[in-house]
């Protein structure tokens, strides 16, 4: 029902779009685009709990805290950890966009991009972040829907779209037909676990302790999933577990690519079981189609070659990748057809309820 007060408001309002990621948090204003694009960490003291640092500023300090102060990040492998740390880090972000945008009132409508395999209480733990961090009316919407809004799939139509999300955390596939989520996987391995497999591989191989900065780092620069034209190498910095003194060794993108073989296969096998399950008439599409990549993590060079000649079928990098779930989580505030079937906000019971 048409409400007067609630037009109004939305007159000077912003509907606001955010990925709450396990690395990185996006903000998505209407009209303005991606305005906050900051880590999710936040540095807190240790015995109150007060916080000191949020976003980039917080990263900074990783690794190079006093004892009083620890840098963390209040989500893991997508859901929440840290409540009250979430809900301040929201609050910041929220109020960073109205400032940024000279926006005083009122609060504004935030959609929240969640996995799709979060359990009933961990989407209401992320409603209620959002609610207490100043939000006027928080809606939830599955990432890899987000995700395939963002990247201009035509999830709508009749044909099928296929999306695989891969973030910090969590590592979405899904198949649309209609508006709808035909198959979908979701597992608890991204970003981070190739970063922990190359701290594992450079340990075991050449008894160097490196953080997670310099895994990412090299990740980012020599990482791949096929072969490049040109293999590369990197200097890692670190400590000899052995020695217990300072070392550097020179590694080079043939053995990065083979510390992340194990979750770039883990990955891989997903795809395939979610294909595995998907109708007929639907991978007849989805071979014209081809496997939409989004997220941080399907930047990882020769990824879509990989994906591409494992599943017989086409596959391609989303532009501007890592923005898509943010982007689409914006977008569909814009789209009263397309709200109606994805937004969602949990009951008082715990299950989910549709927003209008």
């Amino acid at each position: 029902m048409w409400n007067p007060i609630d037009a109004l408001l939305g007159l000077f309002s912003l509907d606001i779009g955010i990925d709450l990621g396990t690395a990185n948090t996006l903000v998505f204003v209407r009209g303005k685009g991606i305005v906050i694009n900051e880590p999710s960490w936040v540095a807190i003291e240790k015995n109150s709990k007060r916080v000191l640092a949020i976003g980039a500023e917080a990263k900074e300090m990783v690794g190079r805290t006093p004892a009083g102060i620890v840098a963390i990040r209040p989500l893991r492998d997508g859901v929440i950890s840290e409540f009250e740390v979430t809900q301040a880090m929201l609050d910041y972000f929220i109020k960073k966009a109205h400032e940024d945008l000279f926006v005083p009132f009122p609060r504004p409508r935030v959609v929240v991009g969640i996995p799709s395999g979060v359990t009933e209480v961990e989407k209401r733990a992320v409603y209620d972040a959002a609610l207490a961090a100043g939000a006027r009316a928080a809606f939830l919407i599955e990432e890899p829907m987000a995700a395939a809004i963002g990247a201009g799939l035509p999830i709508m139509e009749s044909r099928g779209s296929m999306v695989v999300d891969i973030g910090g955390g969590t590592t979405e596939v899904a198949v649309f037909s209609l508006g709808g989520i035909v198959v979908s996987r979701s597992i608890r391995v991204a970003g981070d676990e190739m970063d922990e497999d190359i701290i594992q591989y450079v340990r075991q191989k050449y008894n160097l302790l490196i953080g997670e900065r310099m895994a990412e780092r090299v990740k980012i620069a020599i990482g791949s999933a096929y072969p490049l034209p040109e293999e590369k190498t990197m200097l890692l910095r670190g400590r000899n577990v052995v020695t217990g003194l300072p070392d550097a060794v020179e590694v080079s993108s043939i053995e990065i690519r083979e510390a992340l073989s194990g979750s770039v296969g883990i990955i891989l096998d997903v795809i395939k079981e979610t294909l595995d399950s998907t109708p007929p008439e639907l991978i007849a599409d989805l071979m014209e189609t081809g496997i939409c990549l989004a997220g941080g993590g399907s930047l990882l060079k020769g990824l879509a070659q990989r994906v591409s000649e494992e599943t017989n079928m086409p596959a391609w990098v989303a532009p501007d990748s890592m923005t898509c779930v943010a982007r689409g989580a914006g977008k569909v505030l814009e789209e009263l057809d397309i709200l109606q079937q994805v937004l969602t906000t949990p009951d008082r019971r715990g299950s989910s309820a549709s927003p209008v």
